[in-house]
């Protein structure tokens, strides 16, 4: 090695921070690990070749063995049992013995021989009648073990034997015990007398074939059977197979019975239930398992293990047979006849309803195509990119419908709330553990009903053959006065988890409770004060206020809690606790919503009773912003806020969007020439012609008066104002024809304008785009609309208790017949309504064939309501929905929506108050020498104030274009109003002059009169004088 020229020795760093011995001792390790693995697998593999070839030399032993003692069976018994007697079945007879331990039901020798047994055990009980003296002579107790041993091993081979050989039997599989040459059916036969109940062994051979699983095997045979049903078989008899599943079922659960436990998987219930339209093919095996014993026994096991076990339900059949459905759907069929005995278990009823309520939930909705769109719940399912929707077979969606039907619904909620009064003496005392369970069961089962089957045919049962409002009513009101909700059972805590106990309760109340309102009729709920007090009423509309800003403002979001879903439909749900809360959201506004509406017809609690306590200048500046929990609020739930609240984020919306349009136009491109003796059909051909954009665009208008000379002023708005409040009057007025009057002098379409003008649909979209500009632009018109008419501006349907506005004189006879006691048919009525426009009669069927339909006591309550709904919607139907198109042109959906139909009138016409002359005092401005304290103005106010209500509109007119006031008072006047001095000096002639206006300003030009009866002569003569805007 050569010399570096560093005379130092240097020791050599591991810059790896370990040294070599380090990692050869890691390495050493490793290696050592990695052998002792080894030879631990080679052990193992070692193990398991001497465990297989341990099994295949004692399987061999024993099939040399077999075939040894099947050839010695055969010379001693003949190859078809030609040598056997009664005898050869006794203890201490070999034949039983040898027969158990050779025979293979994959043998077709053997399969003939346990025939021939099978036959000959038959024939022996029928001569004899005693089957325990065939099998165990004279002394059973002493022989009991070994005829027990032989019996059950003998059962299990003849399952067996028909279970392997189904696909070449098929056509046997469904034969009664009757047949003589069936094979099948003498296997089946000889079980039945094996497994009779009665039988001292039947308990250990029960048990003995359910430990092997027979009930899965039972299941292929059925579906197998299912496929090959022989329309030439014995139709109305009852087969072989059909009475061994008896046998079985009825045996277990009884007492005394020492029946070891099954996995639930392997069950009755999981395996044989689940096959669909079960008791079609075996109606006696539904008799059997319909007795209140049995159906109760298997009910409770299956609500101790459904939720647990709902993953491992069969999955042979196909996607549209379910196993958790075809199980509710014969379930469903059974536990009707259950239910309707008189010593059914409040027990069996809280099972039932836990078990109905699991499966239930899993199901995907069952559409109807007369489904209420007020129920619930369209959203509730959320499909996945990867998921599949499960569409149910029609048949099976037909026997889950109709096995819930009214007859089900009564009698599940009497016998759950049976023991529980509606009329408790103190609501100090919160309720029981008893009460608690029930509601829980009936408004689980309920709630996932609502959500799955098609509620027409559900609500009217539970509004007036159950308890369930009343019942409901008393523990929700009870709760919230102890300010304590009992939190539901353990066995519904998948659905709610650890939500509020009210939540659950309230999403089955109020949808019934809706229901109720809607064919209640006024005097049963203010006179009568049905189904609920009016201090009742009061009670609720807090309850469902404080929910609902729980729901929608302090918790909009459910959190997730743990619970067990059936994982092929867990996809296509939502949470269950996100699903309920969204309900009550949805079903609560609705309720609220509708008591509101019974609140405008005649006040039976504050409007501020409708408001949460949280609505503050924080929440409104929220609900301007889409996206935020505030502007939910304002869509779903717009009572919780004050109703000026609203309307200032109305007006923001529509100041928001006139400021966009102006920025994009500033000229003005709409200028309509208006001859005031043809306002409508001026005001018709120029509007018409204007597109959507236009529309929302300034328009400027010059009136033309009865000479045909313009009228003096420049259109600065003031001018657009007295149009529109002219054209509104003279569009609006009952002798156009249009529109129609109530009693109550309200305005409605005219069901016969048809009749009158040609283009009469033409004109309603014109004339709900003319109310729409004058709400764009702010103005308020005198045009007081029927409610039930507003109520198609919000897309609502009206219901019998709008009619009293429209036709009280109906109202009365409709109601009439509502409460008569007597035979109804007697009166002669049809199905059938006539119609009178201008002396022109027509009738018209309310249903298909109406006029051959006589009204009865069972469907009057149907006629009532088509009446109603052909005088309030159908008649009116073509022009309400011209009228809201163009309506829609310029109002959205979304702002119409905030308000109620007697807000919107409000914000239609204004208040119907007299003006405030204080509160415009207070909000006015003084020019041209003029103040608050001028002995004129002082004058002024004094005379304003002296006016009459109709004189008073007449000058707010005159000085703003308009005759009523901005609705949330003269502050929001754009511009302020102003007196403005009108002559220099208070000259003769000065003071003889009139006052004059600029209504595009709200500008009053008033003269420095002397005295008050000057100014009042003056100003009267000046907003009577009608001369259009030359005095302006």
């Amino acid at each position: 090695m050569f010399f570096s020229g560093d005379p130092t020795t240097r020791k050599r760093v591991d810059l790896g921070g370990r040294s070599s011995k380090e990692r050869d001792r890691q390495k050493l390790l490793e290696q050592t690990r990695l052998e002792r693995n080894r030879r631990l697998w080679l052990r193992q593999q070692n193990s398991a070749a001497l465990k297989i070839q341990k099994y295949f030399r004692g399987r061999k032993v024993v099939e040399v063995e077999r075939a040894n003692v099947r050839e010695q069976f055969y010379k001693n018994y003949g190859k078809d049992c030609h040598h056997v007697d009664r005898h050869c079945f006794g203890p201490d007879s070999e034949f039983l013995r040898q027969l158990i331990f050779f025979v293979n039901a994959w043998n077709m020798n053997d399969f003939s021989v346990l025939v021939e047994t099978c036959r000959f055990i038959q024939h022996f009980v029928r001569e004899s009648g005693d089957v325990v003296e065939l099998f165990a002579g004279t002394d059973y107790l002493s022989n009991h073990s070994l005829v027990v041993y032989r019996l059950k091993r003998l059962s299990f081979a003849c399952i067996q034997a028909i279970h392997h050989n189904r696909n070449q039997l098929k056509d046997q599989l469904l034969m009664t015990g009757e047949e003589p040459s069936a094979s099948t059916a003498i296997l089946l036969q000889a079980l039945v007398l094996i497994l009779d109940p009665k039988l001292p062994w039947a308990c250990k051979t029960v048990g003995y074939l359910l430990q092997r699983n027979v009930f899965s095997l039972f299941r292929e045979v059925i579906l197998t059977a299912k496929e090959n049903i022989n329309a030439n078989g014995s139709f109305g008899k009852v087969s072989a197979l059909e009475h061994v599943l008896a046998c079985m079922i009825s045996h277990v659960g009884q007492s005394p019975c020492i029946c070891t436990n099954v996995d639930p998987q392997w069950s009755f219930s999981f395996q044989i239930l689940t096959i669909p339209f079960l008791w079609k093919k075996f109606p006696y095996l539904k008799e059997v398992f319909a007795s209140r014993s049995l159906t109760q026994y298997y009910t409770n096991q299956m609500a101790l293990c459904v939720q647990n076990h709902a993953n491992v339900l069969p999955t042979d059949m196909l996607n549209e047979f379910p196993g958790y459905a075809c199980i509710l759907g014969n379930i469903l069929e059974t536990t009707g006849a259950a239910l309707s005995q008189p010593d059914c278990s409040f027990e069996m009823a809280l099972d039932l309803a836990a078990v109905t309520t699991f499966l239930l939930e899993a199901l995907p909705p069952i559409k109807s195509s007369s489904r209420e769109s007020s129920t619930v719940g369209e959203d509730d399912m959320i499909i996945g990119d990867e998921s599949v929707e499960i569409v149910l077979d029609d048949n099976l969606q037909q026997q889950i419908t109709n096995a819930i039907d009214s007859r089900f619904l009564v009698q599940l909620t009497n016998v759950l709330f049976g023991g529980i009064s509606t009329a408790h003496g103190s609501h100090n005392e919160g309720p029981d553990d008893k009460e608690v369970a029930a509601v829980a069961a009936a408004c689980a089962f309920l709630h996932v009903t609502f959500n799955t089957l098609p509620l027409e045919r559900i609500m009217t049962v539970l509004a007036y053959r159950t308890e369930l409002v009343p019942v409901l009513w008393n523990f929700m009101k009870r709760c919230h006065q102890n300010q304590k909700w009992s939190s539901l059972p353990e066995r519904f805590s998948y659905l709610l988890g650890d939500a509020p106990g009210w939540l659950l309760p309230l999403s089955v109340f109020c949808p019934v409770y809706k229901h109720m309102l809607m064919i209640v009729d006024n005097e049963e709920f203010y006179e009568q004060e049905k189904p609920l007090s009016l201090k009742d009423v009061r009670c609720l509309i807090v309850i469902l206020r404080q929910a609902l800003w729980q729901i929608l403002w302090v918790n909009p979001s459910a959190h997730p809690s743990s619970g067990k879903f059936i994982s092929n439909t867990s996809g296509h749900k939502k949470h269950p606790v996100e699903a309920i809360q969204s309900r009550v959201g949805t079903v609560a506004s609705e309720l609220l919503s509708q008591l509101q509406d019974w609140n405008n017809r005649r006040q039976f609690t504050p409007p501020s009773d409708f408001h949460a306590d949280g609505v503050n200048d924080y929440f409104i500046s929220q609900a301007v912003m889409e996206g935020t929990k505030a502007h939910d609020i304002l869509k779903q739930a717009p009572f919780l806020i004050p109703f000026t609240s609203r309307v200032k984020i109305f007006t923001s919306q529509l100041a928001s969007v006139r400021h966009r349009q102006e920025a994009h136009g500033v000229f003005t491109r709409n200028r309509f020439r208006i001859r005031r003796d043809h306002i409508l059909e001026d005001a018709y051909n120029q509007m018409s012609a204007l597109s959507e954009e236009d529309l929302r665009g300034l328009i400027r208008v010059t009136f033309v008066n009865e000479f045909g000379v313009e009228e003096a002023g420049i259109d600065g708005g003031g001018i657009f104002k007295d149009f529109m409040e002219n054209i509104t009057r003279a569009a609006f007025d009952v002798q156009y024809g249009l529109f129609k009057e109530t009693a109550d002098h309200l305005l409605y379409p005219n069901p016969g304008s048809g009749m009158i003008h040609e283009q009469h649909l033409q004109f309603f979209h014109f004339l709900g785009s003319l109310l729409a500009k004058a709400m764009f632009e702010g103005i308020l018109v005198d045009i007081p609309f029927a409610t039930f008419f507003l109520s198609k501006l919000k897309q609502k349907y009206n219901y019998l208790n709008d009619l009293p506005s429209l036709d009280p004189e109906l109202y009365r006879h409709l109601i009439f017949l509502k409460h008569y006691k007597e035979d109804i048919s007697g009166l002669e009525l049809y199905f059938v309504i006539v119609n009178n426009e201008y002396g022109e009669q027509t009738e018209e069927e309310l249903l298909p064939g109406g006029k051959n339909i006589r009204v009865t006591n069972e469907n009057v309550i149907t006629f009532i309501h088509l009446v109603s709904n052909h005088r309030l919607n159908f008649q009116i139907r073509q022009q309400s929905t011209h009228f809201l198109r163009g309506f829609q042109q310029l109002m959205r959906k979304e702002w119409i929506d905030m308000f109620n139909e007697h807000e919107l009138q409000l914000l239609i016409s204004g208040s119907l108050d007299s003006l405030d002359v204080d509160d415009l005092r207070q909000n006015t401005n003084y020019a041209g020498g003029y103040h608050g304290e001028h002995y004129v103005i002082d004058m002024f106010w004094e005379v304003l104030k002296s006016f009459s209500l109709e004189n008073q509109k007449k000058f707010l007119k005159f000085v703003t274009g308009c005759s009523r006031g901005p609705l949330l008072g003269f502050k929001y006047l754009e511009p302020l109003f102003c007196i403005q001095r009108a002559a220099g000096s208070a000259s003769e002639e000065a003071l003889d002059r009139l006052p004059t206006s600029a209504t595009c300003m709200n500008l009053l030009k008033l003269p420095p009169y002397g005295s008050k009866e000057q100014l009042e002569t003056k100003l009267l003569y000046a907003i009577n004088a009608d001369a259009g805007f030359d005095l302006s």
